[in-house]
């Protein structure tokens, strides 16, 4: 029986045993799931803060699904691109293609697949803007900071753009322009990111350094530069965060929340800087990844 080119570029090692449920995991991470499900939640509330009521469900539907294929597709290439790197981490080695149960050809054509459909869906069922922006974020990701990463601890801020564009493509959705209001999202959602980054890279300082990565975490064993720039950022966002109430998007009610939860962030950067371990780290980590969903359900909340 003959075998099809894509069924042959699928066929793993030999040696490592494939099952049905080991196989969906693996796509599950050659698309960084988590990281993909963040994507259609700020895609999504960009999308509902931008829409005029009554919210078109429809148009929610199409914009999360374009921009989930999308960044499905801009992550398997990230792991295409990286993969002889990851290889030398401990925390991305056992990754699909460097731990040889995926090859790198069905990276590259899952990738290049899911990217071409997240942009054309959007194109025809959004608009062409909301489409741009797909592919800009997607450009962005594997060509600037994929590559910056080796080179620069630049990378750090350029990768935190299209992490930050989604809710820009639901706001472009939802009304076919970008303005203010769709700008004080994209500034929230970058400098949420910085001290998310920061303490993540001080964690695995030693695995970015051995694949060669440039972070501002190398040569940082006290972590007075990593944790003293998580302050900084974390306080700026205490600010620009407001700036949703201010555009007339939320009401006054979302300030008090926001800065709640900012001066949280904030107090969990400074925690980090005065006791320098990783555990403080970790807690800055966890406390970013807990405070963006409340504060994108506090705008959803508070929209007038």
């Amino acid at each position: 029986m003959k075998t099809s080119v894509l069924e042959t570029l699928a066929q793993p090692d030999a040696t490592v045993p494939q099952s049905r449920n080991r196989i969906a995991a693996d796509y599950a991470e050659l698309v960084k799931a988590r990281l993909t499900l963040l994507v259609l939640l700020t895609t999504a509330v960009g999308y509902y803060l931008g829409a005029r009521s009554p919210v078109n469900s429809l148009g929610l539907f199409h914009v999360v699904f374009g921009t989930a294929a999308a960044a499905a597709g801009a992550a398997a290439l990230n792991q295409w691109w990286e993969r002889k790197v990851d290889a030398l981490m401990q925390r991305t080695k056992t990754r699909p293609v460097p731990g040889g149960r995926m090859r790198p050809a069905e990276a590259l054509i899952v990738g290049g697949l899911l990217s071409l459909v997240g942009v054309v869906y959007l194109a025809i069922t959004c608009n062409a803007l909301s489409a741009f922006l797909s592919a800009l974020t997607i450009s962005i990701y594997i060509f600037a900071y994929t590559p910056l990463k080796r080179i620069s601890t630049f990378n750090t801020l350029v990768g935190a753009v299209p992490g930050a564009l989604p809710p820009v493509i639901g706001w472009a959705a939802a009304r076919n322009q970008l303005d203010s209001g769709a700008w004080s999202l994209f500034a929230i959602l970058v400098l949420w990111q910085l001290p998310h980054f920061f303490a993540i890279a001080w964690m695995y300082r030693e695995d970015y350094s051995r694949a060669g990565f440039q972070m501002i975490s190398n040569d940082d064993p006290t972590a007075a530069r990593s944790a003293s720039q998580s302050v900084f950022f974390s306080m700026l966002l205490l600010v620009v965060a407001g700036m949703p109430a201010f555009l007339g998007i939320t009401s006054q009610m979302y300030v008090l929340i926001e800065l709640a939860l900012g001066a949280w962030y904030v107090a969990s950067s400074m925690r980090f800087l005065r006791i320098h371990t990783a555990p403080a780290a970790r807690s800055l980590f966890i406390t970013s990844i807990v405070y963006l969903p409340l504060l994108l359900l506090a705008m959803i909340l508070t929209k007038l």
